[in-house]
């Protein structure tokens, strides 16, 4: 899965109408710091830092750093957007997987194309990162990149609804998503929440939980940097035998994890099963000072209901403690909707830089969002909740 590509005959820097100037950064440890304390776990230092340090994030993985750096007129530094020049699609859940094709029917490469976002991270986050005055100058730095690199496209995943408008209003297509997320509607415990289900789907969530019970195992919860180093690798094993089991290719290594626990400290959370002192499974977590997100899953055996307990139960109660108000367990999975996780829309955002193609697919966007639409308020329709 090795893609390099030498940007040394581009121009690292460009120059905007509007007298902003971005610089291209080959690493997000060359973004300043102080542009970074955002309330975001995985654009805030550490998580994306481990990712590129540690290859996942990395040429050879096809995620090859572009990161703008943004300044005015006067050299004051503005903002930054995070870019990387993809030579594939794997891990940026972009959904274009039959893209390329049609790209290549109509005589035009698909590759490479520019995308901002988290490497194997399906979360709605800030992706310009500026005051709302000079947002305009990142778009428009994004597009000269473009054109700079030789690229088909600009993606942006999972973009606040915020930004939206402006993306639109720059030309970018909208690609309509459904998740699953849980909201904490000032829940005092797990039963207050389990409350306001009917009675067939409390039960039936309450039958989960007795499995995990009766199958004798402890769970504990770490914080990324409470985890001991002799733990990692074996943890790093229950993640990399599930991802190869359903044909998925296991990108971070233990050492990547273990440098991503000592960096993020609290902000990276484990749910991990043990039987004995052998850990069976495990959840690897992430949150911000409002929200949860659950992101990477492995297990050494099917026990019923651990999936469940770990991915899921473990974090609403964690969301209820902390005070927290919302939990995203990952894209996908109708099975999130009997536990209490609600069909939300979210998007990415595309700018075609063939006026043919960016045609092609306004169209086929159109129809898919009210495809999307009705799915969600059909999975509306189906949530546990007695008033649902």
């Amino acid at each position: 899965m090795r893609h390099t590509n030498a940007m040394s005959a581009i121009d690292s820097t460009l120059s905007m109408s509007n007298g902003f100037t971005a610089e291209h950064l080959d690493s997000i440890a060359a973004v300043p710091e102080d542009l970074r304390q955002v309330d975001d776990p995985f654009l805030a230092p550490g998580f994306l830092d481990a990712l590129e340090r540690h290859g996942a994030a990395g040429p050879d993985m096809a995620w090859q750093a572009r990161h703008l750096l943004l300044r005015d007129g006067t050299g004051r530094t503005a903002g930054w957007l995070p870019l990387y020049l993809r030579q594939h699609s794997f891990g940026d859940f972009l959904r274009d997987w039959s893209w390329p094709g049609a790209w290549e029917r109509m005589g035009f490469p698909y590759y490479p194309k520019l995308v901002s976002g988290v490497p194997y991270t399906p979360v709605t986050g800030p992706r310009l990162l500026a005051a709302a005055a000079d947002k305009p100058a990142l778009v428009q730095a994004a597009l000269k990149a473009v054109e700079n690199l030789g690229a088909s496209s600009w993606h942006v995943a999972f973009p606040i609804v915020e930004d939206e408008t402006l993306l639109t209003n720059a030309g970018l297509l909208l690609q309509p998503q459904v998740q699953f997320q849980w909201f904490n509607r000032d829940y005092g415990s797990f039963d207050d929440f389990l409350a306001t289900f009917s009675a067939d789907k409390r039960r039936k969530l309450k039958a989960d939980r007795r499995k995990v019970v009766a199958a004798g195992v402890r769970i504990e919860r770490l914080a990324g940097h409470e985890v001991p180093a002799a733990l990692w690798p074996r943890l790093h094993r229950l993640y990399a035998d599930t991802f190869r089991r359903y044909g998925n290719h296991p990108a971070i290594s233990a050492a990547c994890y273990a440098d991503m626990g000592a960096a993020m400290g609290d902000a990276m959370q484990l749910f991990v099963a043990f039987r004995g002192e052998t850990p069976l499974a495990v959840a690897i977590c992430f949150r911000s000072a409002s929200a949860f997100y659950g992101r990477y899953w492995g297990a050494a055996e099917d026990i019923p209901g651990l999936h469940f307990e770990l991915c899921y139960y473990r974090g609403i109660e964690y969301c209820i403690e902390q005070g927290l108000s919302r939990f995203e367990p990952g894209a996908g999975g109708e099975h999130k909707i009997a536990r209490g996780f609600e069909p939300i829309r979210v998007v990415t955002a595309h700018w075609i830089a063939e006026p043919k193609m960016r045609e092609v697919l306004r169209r086929h966007l159109s129809q898919l969002d009210d495809a999307m639409e009705d799915y969600r308020q059909e999975a509306i329709s189906h949530l546990p909740f007695r008033n649902a």
